[in-house]
């Protein structure tokens, strides 16, 4: 197997890992806040965003990076809706309680790391989820 066949499957291995990682450690604090949407969507949502942004490096006369990004965002913004009004509807006594705020922003933001290692901005990814977790872990405690 000629060398640059090899590499394309490591770096293409190396994003996927990564990206899912990414995402299960922010799924993993959304677990533990006992959020519908865990580890398993937030690593869907980071995978399939990296190989949505992938597939533009590939064939870039299919369609351009920018595109793939707006249908993205577009595409998690109605995941993230759906997750608002799960909790929204669990409400039965009238009153309007707007729940799930942070689990859609989660969502979102997996979907940009995803977005982010898929295109090869490593750091960004790593910088964007540090960020990520102390909001998660510490931003909560400020509110409080």
């Amino acid at each position: 197997m000629p060398t640059a066949l090899i590499n394309d499957w490591v770096t293409i291995f190396v994003k996927l890992t990564l990206s899912a990682l990414m995402g299960g450690v922010i799924g993993c604090n959304r677990y533990r806040e006992h959020k519908p949407a865990g580890i398993r969507t937030h690593m869907l949502v980071s995978l399939g965003s990296t190989i949505f942004i992938m597939i533009p490096f590939e064939n870039p006369h299919l369609i351009t990076p920018s595109q793939v990004i707006q249908g993205v965002a577009q595409g998690i913004g109605f995941l993230g809706a759906g997750e608002i009004i799960q909790q929204f509807n669990e409400n039965k006594t009238g009153e309007v309680k707007v729940k799930g705020l942070t689990s859609a922003a989660a969502i979102w933001v997996s979907a940009a790391l995803g977005i982010a290692v898929g295109a090869g901005f490593y750091k960004i990814a790593l910088v964007g989820l540090l960020f990520v977790i102390l909001t998660l872990e510490f931003a909560k405690r400020l509110e409080n």
